[in-house]
C-alpha cells in the first residue's frame, strides 16, 4: 500500500513534459540501472527523459513492483537477502528504510550526492529518509492525509473528532449522508489511522529510539478514540473491509459526509464527476481533543541505492535525476503525488511554461493541488510511524490486534500491544 496511494490521473498532453525538462542525448549501449518500484502512470517518461540525459553513459530500465506494498517488499527483500545484484535503485515505502539499511543492503548518502539528495527538501519527509544519523534515501514524493467533505452538508468543517461525530449524528438524524469513512481494514491504513491519534493525543507507541514499547496515556486515550469512532453508528458497514479506496469510493458516492484520506481524492473526483468537484472542499486534519493540534502521518516514497549495484555511481546519478525538481512537479501535475521539495508548492508555471495554462492539458499547481497549501502545512507539523529495522512486524501486530476497532477494549488491547510489540522488536511470534 502506498502510504499515501498513488492514483495515476490520465491526463491529456503528457507528452508536454518535453517541454518542461531538459532534453538530453539519446542513449547508447551503455550500463543498465535498474529501477525497481512500484506502477507509476507516468515514471517511464521519466525514465526514457533521464536516460536521455545519461547521454548514452547508462540507460535506466523500469523494473513494476507489484501494486500493494507487502508485495513490493516482499520481492526485494528476497532478492537483496539473496545478494542480487541486478537491483541498482530501489523505491522504498517511507516505512523500510530502517530495516534496508539496518540489513546493510543500501547505501547511505554521501558528499555532493547527499548535498543533492537534501536540498529543497522539507523537513517531515527529509525525517523519513533517514536512519541513525545517516540518509539511505532521496525523497521521492510525500503524502499527508487531511479531511475532506462536500459543503453542500456541510458548511464550515469540524476542527475536533467529537465536533465531526457530532455533526455525524445530526445528519443522520435529518436522513442525510453522515457516515465517517477511513481506512479501517486490517493493513497499514488502520496503522497509519491509529498513528495520527496517537501523535494528536501526544502519545507515543514507541521510545524515540524506537528500541522499547511505551504505549503512554497518549496511546490508551487514542485506542479510546477509535473504539468511540467505530462504534457509535457513524462508520460504514463495510469499515473493516475498507482501505483508500474503497473510502474514496464510498464518500464519491454520496454516502459519507466526511472522509480522512490522501490527496489523490480530489483529482479521482474531479475525473469521474467533475459536475460536482467544486463542492469538495478540505481542511486540516480534525484534532483529537480541544487545545491539542493534530499530526498526520507522513506517507510517501524515498529512492535508494542497492549495496550490491555494480554500478553505484551510475545508480546515485539516475536516483537523482528521476526526483529532481522536474520530475516531482511532473509527477504532482500528472500522477497527483504531492512532492517533497518546498519550492514546488509556490511553483506558479505549467507544466509546459511554453504554452498556456489548462487545467486538463497544461495544469499549474494552484489547478492540480488547490489544496497544496494546507498540505505544506499538515507537513510542518506531521508524524513520523514508529522508526525500527522491525516496523513490518509492529504494523502486522498493531493491524491485528486494533482490528475490528469497535471491539477494542482501552486497557486492555493497550496492554497487549505492550506485550505483543516487545515479542515483535525482538522478532518473536511474527511471521513478516
Amino acid at each position: 500500500m502506498r502510504q499515501g496511494t498513488r492514483r495515476g490521473r490520465a491526463l491529456a498532453g503528457a507528452a508536454i513534459v518535453a517541454g518542461a525538462l531538459v532534453a538530453g542525448c539519446s542513449a547508447g549501449s551503455g550500463t543498465t540501472i535498474n529501477l525497481y518500484l512500484s506502477p507509476e502512470d507516468h515514471m517511464q517518461t521519466l525514465v526514457d527523459q533521464c536516460t536521455r540525459q545519461a547521454a548514452g553513459r547508462y540507460r535506466i530500465v523500469y523494473n513494476k513492483l507489484p501494486r500493494a506494498a507487502d508485495g513490493q517488499r516482499e520481492q526485494m527483500v528476497r532478492r537483496l537477502a539473496a545478494g542480487d545484484d541486478s537491483m541498482d535503485v530501489l523505491g522504498l515505502d517511507v516505512t523500510w528504510v530502517p530495516e534496508f539499511a539496518e540489513a546493510g543492503w543500501i547505501e547511505p548518502w554521501t558528499g555532493a550526492d547527499r548535498a543533492a539528495a537534501t536540498k529543497d527538501v522539507l523537513p517531515g519527509p527529509l525525517a523519513t529518509a533517514q536512519w541513525n544519523g545517516k540518509l539511505y534515501g532521496a525523497t521521492k514524493n510525500t503524502n499527508i492525509q487531511l479531511l475532506w467533505y462536500d459543503d453542500r452538508l456541510t458548511p464550515a468543517p469540524p476542527r475536533t473528532f467529537d465536533e465531526m461525530m457530532a455533526q455525524s449524528q445530526r445528519l443522520k438524524a435529518a436522513g442525510k449522508p453522515y457516515e465517517v469513512v477511513f481506512t479501517g481494514a486490517q493493513y497499514e491504513g488502520l496503522v497509519v489511522f491509529y498513528n495520527t491519534l496517537v501523535a494528536s493525543e501526544g502519545g507515543h507507541i514507541l521510545s524515540d529510539d524506537g528500541k522499547s514499547v511505551v504505549m503512554d496515556d497518549g496511546a490508551v486515550r487514542a485506542l479510546q478514540l477509535l473504539k468511540t469512532l467505530a462504534g457509535t453508528g457513524i462508520t460504514d458497514p463495510s469499515l473493516t473491509n475498507q482501505k483508500e479506496d474503497e473510502v474514496r469510493q464510498a464518500f464519491q458516492r454520496g454516502q459519507a459526509a466526511f472522509q480522512l484520506n490522501w490527496p489523490f481524492v480530489y483529482a479521482a473526483y474531479a475525473q469521474e464527476k467533475p459536475q460536482d468537484v467544486g463542492h469538495i472542499k478540505w481542511a486540516p486534519y480534525p484534532a483529537a481533543a480541544p487545545g491539542r493540534e493534530a499530526h498526520g502521518t507522513i506517507g510517501g516514497y524515498n529512492l535508494a541505492v542497492s549495496t550490491y549495484s555494480p554500478h553505484k555511481r551510475e545508480a546515485f546519478e539516475a536516483a537523482l535525476c528521476l526526483r529532481n525538481e522536474e520530475s516531482q512537479k511532473y509527477q504532482a501535475l500528472l500522477d497527483g503525488e504531492p512532492p517533497s521539495l518546498a519550492s514546488i508548492y509556490t511553483d506558479t508555471t505549467p507544466l509546459d511554461p511554453a504554452k498556456p495554462a489548462n487545467a486538463t492539458e497544461n495544469p499549474t499547481m494552484a489547478q492540480q493541488f488547490p489544496m497544496k497549501d494546507d498540505i505544506r502545512t499538515a507537513l510542518g507539523d506531521a508524524a513520523v510511524r514508529p522508526l525500527t529495522p522491525a516496523y513490518q512486524n509492529l504494523s502486522t501486530v498493531i493491524s491485528k490486534v486494533l482490528s475490528p476497532p469497535a471491539e477494542i477494549d482501552p486497557p486492555a488491547t493497550a496492554q497487549e500491544l505492550r506485550e505483543r510489540l516487545a515479542d515483535a522488536l525482538e522478532s518473536r511470534g511474527i511471521i513478516p
